[in-house]
């Protein structure tokens, strides 16, 4: 960490809302100092000519199942935390909640352990823990293990509550099919964030959840009832429902760029961005295994050996450039939706997703051309 005052000028600066031209940014001691127009600036300390280079918060990615060639299924222990930690920092995520899709009771506990070991070791970019199941729909149940599937019990829900509340975010996705209104509620009330997702629940039932607790939906259009003229499902629920954020995987192979065009206009401050990156994020590696079962990487796609999707193979600089390039979205919205969006969500705290005078500084370089975005560096 650097002790002495530096100055970043001469570059467009993204603060979390706005992009900012004529601005310079000072961090000192991994804080922001100063915020401001670069005539107001009196630099002192290293003074670092962006040429043009643009600078923004660090991603937040609240679905990372892996990274580093870890799965967070593999373990997880403190170790094999920081490893995906630091691999998706290397991709620009400086903040990530660490996802244990469906696996067994033993495990679950074993990963709010593990995170709240590495949170309290200091381990850098762990905000928290995301449990993707076991409570999900075994009729849309992707590529988790169906056999894990299963109802929230009494002892679940007890387990769930108690890391609610040691956890800074504890993000939980659920299915109706195997959680009551009333468990759902007893989670946002511990302070959870409970997210439908593996769901084939009709439109009424989304809502009454979203009543009863829920503020998200889990990879939008994936593992989920569609949208219909007279059964809207999850899909219109999400995007009818102020009430319901819901992330997207803007890889282009999970959703069509026509059906998130159509989010996107639909909820303009709703949806924000995830990787639901794997074990081969960060790496060169061809292939892992998940609960016992080999997923190839090939072509851009992570899949089964039927050929179901198993996660994607992305990370958020290539879903910013997709939304801009293909889908004509603003450069600061879809921004937004890899930094402030989801950080506001997860109620993460002052300097995530975002650069403010006094906030911790998590910022990440990127150089612009003809390409779009490319990542240079992680500060």
């Amino acid at each position: 960490m650097r002790m002495t005052e530096t100055t970043y000028r001469g570059g467009p600066i993204f603060d979390g809302q706005r992009l900012l031209h004529g601005h310079a940014l000072c961090i000192k001691a991994g804080r922001v100092t100063v915020l401001a127009p670069e005539a107001a600036v009196a630099a002192s300390g290293e003074v670092i000519d962006l040429d043009g280079d643009l600078l923004a918060p660090g991603y937040v990615d609240l679905q990372v199942n892996g990274g580093g060639g870890v799965m967070v299924n593999d373990g997880p222990t403190p170790a094999d935390l920081a490893t995906v930690a630091q691999a998706h920092r290397r991709l620009g995520s400086t903040t990530i909640l660490p996802t244990l899709i469906t696996d067994t009771p033993a495990r679950s506990r074993a990963a709010i352990e593990a995170v709240t070991q590495a949170i309290a070791e200091g381990v850098a970019g762990i905000g928290g823990l995301h449990l993707e199941g076991p409570h999900l729909a075994l009729s849309r149940k992707g590529a988790h293990d169906g056999a894990l599937i299963r109802p929230m019990s009494d002892a679940d829900l007890t387990m769930l509550c108690d890391a609610a509340r040691r956890l800074p975010v504890l993000k939980v996705t659920i299915a109706p099919e195997n959680t009551t209104p009333e468990q759902v509620a007893t989670l946002a009330g511990a302070g959870a964030l409970v997210s439908l997702g593996h769901t084939d629940a009709d439109y009424d039932t989304c809502l009454a959840y979203a009543r009863a607790g829920a503020r998200c939906v889990t990879h939008l259009f994936n593992a989920m009832r569609g949208l219909d003229k007279r059964e809207p499902g999850v899909v219109g629920a999400a995007l009818a429902c102020e009430g319901l954020s819901a992330g997207l995987i803007a890889d282009g192979v999970h959703v069509h760029p026509a059906a998130m065009r159509i989010a996107l206009a639909a909820r303009p401050e709703g949806l924000f961005l995830v990787t639901d990156a794997m074990a081969v994020a960060g790496t060169e590696a061809r292939s892992f295994r998940l609960n016992g079962r080999e997923i190839t990487r090939a072509e851009g796609r992570l899949v089964l050996p039927d050929g179901t999707l198993a996660g994607a193979d992305l990370d958020l600089t290539r879903a910013i450039n997709l939304l801009v390039s293909e889908l004509g979205l603003p450069l600061e919205r879809a921004l937004a939706m890899a930094t402030s969006i989801p950080a506001r969500l997860a109620k993460l705290g002052q300097g995530v997703g975002s650069l403010a005078t006094g906030a911790p500084a998590h910022a990440i370089r990127f150089r612009q051309g003809d390409g779009g975005l490319a990542l240079i560096a992680t500060l």
